[in-house]
């Protein structure tokens, strides 16, 4: 087998590396879309803790007069 000619070497790299690319881009693609699950995840849960932090502090804020020691 005679050895490739410099132009088909050349054109040997660049398919390999094109196909190293496109491994890239898939493996980077599955990352970003587990990423934003977890950034869905994340606002779900913070939007219920706002929820409870809200549901726990019903009513009007106390006045600073209520909080007066009684001797005033």
């Amino acid at each position: 087998m005679d050895a490739p000619s410099p132009l088909e070497q050349r054109l040997i790299d660049l398919e390999i590396k094109a196909s190293y690319t496109d491994d890239l881009l898939d493996r980077l693609n599955e990352e970003v879309v587990r990423q934003q699950a977890q950034i869905d995840l994340l606002k779900r849960e913070i939007g219920r803790l706002q929820q409870l932090v809200q549901d726990s502090t019903t009513g009007p804020a106390p006045s600073l007069r209520d909080e007066l020691p009684p001797h005033y």
